[in-house]
């Protein structure tokens, strides 16, 4: 996550043409598959402490103005109109339109206040609407905070723009994509999971191929530059073939990119997850054999694996990044804008302004009532320290460009990398055993078998995992 890492050399650098090897070996992925962080940020989420301040905040943000780096803006919508059982999001299901109207309004706000931090000259290259269901606003409401965003901040009107929206089909009409295109909106991520109707069923997400595929096409004639796709594996009634089925018509509707998602079923943490009965969760065995499935799919139709479990067209920027090594992973998965400043407004969002990161309020009533109150909503954070930054780039090659080359971590760090990182080289050992990675003199480089366990090679260079037992708070790599 440090600046210093953005464009640092691939240590192992897929071929300029074709799909970098993936080689899936069902006895490690078994073995290796238990649970980690999924490294959106170094620290983790888990490392926020309510002792970081709202002058903390504030000063971080001043001392950026000073560097003229763009901005990066998340806006958390968390309403949806029915609650889908696997969803383990920061979301309110409601139709009381006074109150999202009341959320709305106390949004608002807080774009006002967080402008005011911000050199008025920055350019926010990046906008992301997620949630909850964002398009579950009405067009007035998302056109109101658009044109608020654009009066507090400078928004980006050219091609390099990524301004994307998290769009749930059942909530969307057939004029909503001209509408959000119009709103300058040119990237779309849509929340699929399954196409199978008995899944869908079970997991009360009830979505029809035929909506989806017009809907992608309306997109299409709007001008959008990507279309995503989520899809998850592990849900009930789910099965090889009817995997196969789902994978088969998405190749069919093609989207840019699309991250498969294993389903982690946590009963005790998400209430909603309770109305999903376990006898009718595909097995671990089974769960494997979809996922193997899915790659070889997905890959034989021309997908580029690029990690963890994003997927993306071989014309793609994700893919084009890749091979450059520019590519970055931030809260949003996987990015080609990583030298950007986020600021994040809403209900539990998550900011990272130069070495800090901040995290507002996941209480809607707390966030809006200190709103209310002329006060950010900031709650806890974490001000990244040396050793962190030099960690945060090691887990960001891992995860970017599966690997790095000692000597020029060195040169951009001014460190010895196999001095500082000797304790974590030995404990890579078994890893190399098992050929998850080759490390030699010169590099650490990610084999074929390793790129499914990314999150495993990652956190041997995690310095809080031996403090924070790796229970039910992380979900499983695989």
């Amino acid at each position: 996550m440090g600046e210093d890492g953005a464009n640092m050399d691939i240590a192992a650098r897929p071929a300029e043409t074709g799909n970098p090897s993936i080689c899936f070996d069902m006895e490690l992925v078994s073995r290796y598959g238990g649970r980690g962080p999924r490294y959106t940020s170094y620290p983790t989420a888990l490392q926020f402490d309510p002792s970081y301040t709202l002058d903390d905040y504030r000063n971080a943000a001043r001392e950026s103005n000073t560097t003229g780096r763009p901005l990066s803006l998340y806006v958390h919508v968390p309403f949806c109109e029915s609650l889908c059982y696997y969803c383990g999001c920061n979301k309110i299901v409601t139709r009381n339109a006074p109150r999202i109207q009341s959320y709305v309004d106390h949004l608002h706000e807080e774009i006002r206040m967080q402008a005011e931090l911000f050199d008025r000259q920055r350019v926010v290259e990046q906008l992301h609407f997620g949630g909850g269901t964002p398009t579950y606003l009405t067009e007035s409401q998302l056109g109101a905070l658009v044109t608020k965003l654009a009066t507090a901040f400078r928004l980006e009107h050219g091609d390099s723009r990524e301004f994307s929206i998290e769009v749930d089909p059942r909530s969307v009409h057939n004029e909503s994509m001209s509408f959000l295109a119009k709103l300058g909106f040119n990237r779309l991520s849509l929340g699929i999971q399954d196409f199978d109707p008995y899944v869908q069923q079970a997991v009360n997400r009830v979505q029809s191929a035929e909506d989806v595929e017009r809907l992608v096409d309306d997109a299409r004639q709007a001008g959008y530059g990507s279309i995503s796709f989520d899809l998850i594996y592990g849900l009930p009634h789910q099965s090889v073939a009817s995997f196969d089925r789902t994978l088969g018509r998405v190749i069919q509707i093609r989207p840019d990119r699309l991250a498969v998602y294993n389903y982690a079923h946590l009963p005790e943490r998400f209430k909603a997850q309770r109305l999903i009965r376990e006898e009718d969760l595909p097995s671990g065995p089974v769960k494997l054999e979809i996922l193997q499935r899915t790659i070889d799919k997905l890959t034989d139709a021309g997908y580029v694996y690029i990690g963890m479990d994003h997927f993306a067209l071989p014309d793609d920027e994700l893919v084009r990044a890749k091979r450059n090594g520019t590519l970055q992973r931030n809260f949003q998965g996987y990015s080609t804008h990583g030298g950007a400043d986020l600021v994040a407004l809403g209900v539990s969002g998550i900011g990272h302004i130069g070495n800090h990161f901040a995290q507002n309020s996941v209480k809607t009533a707390q966030y809006e009532d200190l709103v209310a109150k002329g006060r950010l909503p900031v709650m806890k954070g974490v001000i990244v320290d040396d050793d962190d930054l030099l960690r945060a780039d090691v887990i960001q090659a891992i995860m970017c460009q599966d690997g790095l080359v000692f000597d020029r971590f060195d040169a951009d760090h001014g460190t010895d990398f196999r001095t500082y990182f000797a304790d974590e080289l030995s404990r890579l050992a078994p890893l190399v055993e098992d050929d998850l990675v080759q490390v030699d003199e010169r590099e650490i480089r990610v084999t074929p078998k390793g790129r499914l366990l990314l999150r495993n090679i990652a956190m041997v260079f995690d310095r809080y995992l031996s403090s924070a037992a790796n229970d039910g708070r992380f979900s499983k790599a695989i």
